[in-house]
């Protein structure tokens, strides 16, 4: 019987049988695991059977979670980590090394930004930054020496969408992996593999999570650039220990279950928020993919349909309106993260990207009138009229 992936986010068969029937999977508050006799024990940590054996590197319910987004993806090996940091520098560490280069753009979260640049740099690895919407750009940045083309599918907070299939073309040809952050549309919602991504990493701490419970992250590999996925998990996983903790898989396996459902809401949220923004006076701009006049909506509506995702933003006049809006919030959190149940504001420049020079953050398109916006549960209409009366507070 063919079932649909919301169905199969909540239908899903332990790895084992549980001894008394339990609905739900047990969390496992284990350091190890006892074995039958030594041949199992030899098998097992040779990874010739595949069963656990130390939690630092595997945990029945981390594994049961991991399954769950398998058989949803379609995939041949999901992994679980602690953030989604983690999964983007384990990600890189297995494919990059000295004398090899990303090609990839300055439009990114800001830590991803500093991992790239910074930390790989000083391993010996060049970070090519160019406009990923710009295609003849990218077919001059690749060569021989390229590991991979990494990128956002919808970056943050530039509000960028580039052209997956093509940017796969270039990979392909080049026999790398095309890397994509997905985490600003969930995979329920489209399908990375055929949009040419060979490597799909999100934070889960966003809409997995849901309602800001837990910090994870998830590496999805589509198999289709060899040896990635296996690296991680058979080396990395070994050597700098990030996997995820059981506590997180249980909260975040529950947070998978309602994913569709909080998704639609947020999303159509997020449609009615920003529709009512644009009109208000003191809102100089409204970037919001979701808008047909905006440069990138046809893309993205051909690459993920009609979704896109539960974070915009808005220019103010300076960086002092900013901060007058920010302060006059009621009910919108001024806080980080994305996708929450609650919907949260804040001022890039001066927090995400505050430790950057005013040169770095102008190379970036991060500016001091941007307030980022992630729309939650809540009715609409009591979002719109927090924001339309901090919006109204602003040179009074």
């Amino acid at each position: 019987m063919s079932i649909s992936k919301q169905t199969k986010a909540i239908h899903c068969t332990f790895p084992d049988a549980d001894a008394y029937g339990s609905l739900g999977m047990p969390v496992y508050y284990t350091a190890a695991y006892e074995f039958a006799d030594a041949d199992t024990m030899a098998d097992t940590f040779c990874r010739r059977i595949n069963k656990p054996d130390y939690s630092r590197v595997m945990n029945p319910t981390v594994t049961f979670f991991e399954k769950k987004i398998k058989k949803i993806t379609e995939v041949r090996n999901v992994i679980a980590l602690t953030s989604g940091m983690a999964a983007i520098s384990n990600t890189l560490i297995a494919v990059a090394k000295a004398g090899k280069n990303i090609v990839t753009s300055r439009h990114m979260f800001g830590n991803t930004y500093s991992f790239i640049t910074q930390t790989m740099k000083r391993w010996g690895v060049e970070a090519r930054c160019i406009d990923l919407t710009d295609i003849n750009a990218v077919k001059h940045a690749v060569d021989e020496n390229s590991c991979c083309i990494f990128l956002e599918i919808l970056t943050n907070p530039q509000i960028e969408v580039v052209n997956l299939r093509e940017l796969s073309l270039i990979a392909t040809s080049y026999q790398i992996p095309l890397i994509a952050d997905t985490t600003a549309i969930p995979f329920t919602q489209f399908s990375a593999k055929d949009l040419g991504v060979d490597i799909e990493i999100l934070s889960s701490t966003k809409y997995l999570s849901g309602g800001g419970t837990s910090i994870g992250g998830i590496v999805i590999d589509y198999g289709t650039s060899p040896g990635i996925g296996n690296r991680i998990k058979n080396e990395l996983l070994f050597n700098l220990r990030a996997y995820m903790s059981p506590q997180v898989s249980y909260m975040q396996s529950l947070g998978l279950e309602t994913l569709d459902a909080r998704y639609r809401v947020q999303n159509e949220n997020t449609r009615k928020v920003a529709t009512a923004l644009r009109k208000h006076p003191n809102v100089v701009k409204v970037n919001y993919v979701g808008f047909e006049d905006n440069p990138f909506h046809k893309l993205a509506a051909e690459q993920f349909g009609d979704t896109y995702g539960a974070m915009f933003t808005i220019d103010l006049a300076n960086k002092g309106a900013c901060f007058c809006f920010l302060n006059h919030l009621q009910l919108v959190r001024r806080a980080t993260n994305l996708f929450d149940n609650k919907s949260l504001a804040i001022h890039p420049a001066s927090t995400i990207f505050g430790n950057y020079s005013d040169a770095d953050r102008a190379a970036m398109d991060v500016y001091n009138t941007t307030i980022r916006l992630s729309i939650g549960l809540e009715n609409a209409d009591d979002v719109i009229a927090d924001l339309t009366q901090a919006l109204n507070s602003i040179d009074k």
